[in-house]
């Protein structure tokens, strides 16, 4: 069955240097854009993460330092990235965990202002583990009775994810073969970021989820406070999580005083990045 789209839709997959979103970069990036009138476009970086990667690292993707010494490091790649996906839905395999979070931290390393939310994400594996509970290489056999070879190859992962997506549609006739929906079913939860730090409440108002705060209204520490927002801002939490932060702080001060100048909106922005 082939995807319903009313826009483009990139899947993507990283290898990267580990598993932590706030501090890991990208070694490998591989985005496979399908059009709504089935065209197909598809693009493959090697990436210099400009640190070390782990042996034990290497031994999952079989990327080491060597082979990415002289490879162009993401901020050279981020333009030709951000170009692709900005008018694109999202498509990954665990994704919406790991995949999303640590390309927008990459991006805003890279100074690329950006605003991902406006993408709908379809996590092919939460479609999967609701159905099948399996692994990549599992649901690949499962749905298209191929074996994976090269597993943990940017490329081989990319094609995979788009060819089980579209053999869930065929098995699956209770999915909608639209990306809206598929977005919807695959989500774990609604949260504001990536990262999970900052979610809704019924009323659909930004709170938090962690620590001494979890489940106050973020609006409302704005105002009694506000320290905590300069703490968050210098701790060791991802950037896209503190953008959030910002982007909502200067949405709330715009609704309560009125629009702010360009100049107020620099020092703001100043002031939540510790400058």
């Amino acid at each position: 069955m082939e995807l319903k789209l009313k826009k483009p839709i990139c899947f993507f997959d990283l290898e990267t240097t580990g598993i932590n979103v706030s501090k890991d970069r990208i070694v490998e990036i591989s985005i496979l854009k399908v059009f709504p009138n089935g065209n197909k476009e598809s693009f493959t970086w090697r990436v210099n993460p400009e640190m070390k990667i782990p042996p034990v690292t290497t031994a999952i993707h079989g990327i080491s330092d060597e082979m990415v010494l002289n490879e162009p490091t993401f901020k050279i790649l981020a333009p030709k990235v951000y170009e692709l996906i900005k008018d694109s839905d999202l498509g990954g395999f665990n994704s919406n965990r790991f995949d999303i979070p640590l390309l927008a931290e990459e991006l805003l390393r890279a100074e690329i202002d950006f605003d991902l939310k406006k993408n709908q994400a379809v996590d092919v594996q939460t479609i999967f583990h609701k159905m099948e509970k399996r692994t990549l290489e599992a649901a690949y056999k499962f749905y298209c009775n191929k074996d994976l070879t090269n597993a943990h190859s940017a490329e081989a992962d990319t094609l995979a994810t788009y060819e089980v997506l579209k053999a869930q549609l065929d098995k699956y006739g209770d999915l909608e073969n639209d990306m809206d929906y598929l977005a919807t079913f695959s989500a774990h939860q609604n949260f504001a970021d990536f990262a999970g730090f900052i979610g809704y409440n019924k009323e659909g108002k930004e709170i938090i989820t962690f620590g001494k705060h979890k489940g106050k209204e973020v609006e409302g520490l704005f105002k009694t406070e506000p320290g905590y927002f300069s703490w968050i801002q210098n701790a060791d939490f991802p950037n896209y999580t503190k953008k959030v932060l910002r982007d909502l702080k200067i949405r709330l001060n715009n609704k309560n005083f009125g629009p702010i100048t360009d100049n107020d909106l620099d020092l703001l922005k100043q002031k939540f990045n510790g400058k």
